[in-house]
């Protein structure tokens, strides 16, 4: 049931039949709610894949996401989880449905026009995870005050751990407490800088991966290098031609009824040897 929010001609809340509206960036939006009746094709299948993945990895970066593609969508119409969604699901994607997963370098959690992050280095220490980034000796003055955020994703676990505003640019690092009972999970790290006002923001920069699982990765190797090798077609062979049999092979005789007159049938009666 949908709930009007100005008055009879005004927006709603919630479903009405296969109507919904909801308010996106100020604005009350209706949109229909589709029910397809159609066996999904290959295609389909796999776009649900794709959209599967990239949702898993988005969701548990949602405020760490919220504030790195807040600025590029601000003033107009889009959300910022569905332009998230979007880049990631364009770009980020790797394998042949169904084994589809995220390439963890090419996947962004924030967008924007500020320099972004020079190499950068990751390491485990006794107080957490230590990020390192170049410093420039000509980084303009502008930018050493640019905050660090820095975000810490835990595939496997399904959680993230994230600094939103951290040392200074000119600092080159930051340590981020993690939870010791991920200190052994697989890690994959990002690292963006803001301005200090808060109204320009960088790309994210993949910064590195800790406790990979290299043998998960090679099993992914080889299904995709499987997937993708050719098909050799073998032969069919031919069945042998049987030999002919020779007139040794072969007993034959003769018998005569003769129970009845002279006009009596005459039967005759092959043996053929068994095949050797």
């Amino acid at each position: 049931m949908g709930s009007l929010n100005n008055g009879l001609f005004g927006g709603f809340n919630g479903r009405v039949g296969n109507l919904v509206g909801y308010m996106l960036n100020g604005k009350s939006v209706i949109r229909t709610v589709g029910h397809s009746t159609k066996s999904l094709t290959t295609a389909r299948k796999a776009n649900c894949e794709q959209m599967t993945v990239v949702n898993d990895f988005l969701r548990p970066n949602m405020n760490f996401i919220r504030s790195g593609f807040r600025l590029i969508t601000a003033g107009t119409d889009k959300n910022f989880y569905n332009e998230a969604v979007s880049y990631n699901k364009k770009n980020a994607i790797q394998g042949v449905y169904p084994n589809l997963s995220i390439d963890y370098n090419k996947a962004l959690v924030s967008m924007g026009s500020l320099l972004k992050a020079d190499t950068t280095t990751i390491s485990k220490h006794a107080d957490g995870i230590e990020f390192k980034w170049e410093v420039p000796a000509d980084l303009p003055w502008r930018n050493r005050n640019d905050r660090a955020m820095l975000l810490i994703h835990f595939p496997d676990a399904r959680v993230s751990t994230y600094v939103l505003s951290g040392s200074r640019r000119h600092v080159g690092t930051e340590v981020v407490a993690i939870d010791g009972n991920l200190s052994e999970s697989r890690m994959e790290t990002y690292i963006s800088f803001i301005d200090e006002d808060a109204t320009e923001i960088s790309d994210s920069v993949h910064a590195g991966s800790l406790n990979h699982n290299d043998t998960e990765i090679e099993k992914k190797e080889k299904v995709e290098q499987t997937a993708k090798a050719p098909i050799t077609v073998i032969p069919k062979a031919q069945p042998k031609a049987n030999p002919k049999k020779t007139a040794q092979q072969h007993n034959s005789f003769r018998w005569t009824s003769s129970q009845f007159n002279t006009s009596s049938p005459v039967y005759n009666y092959t043996f053929y040897a068994p095949p050797s």
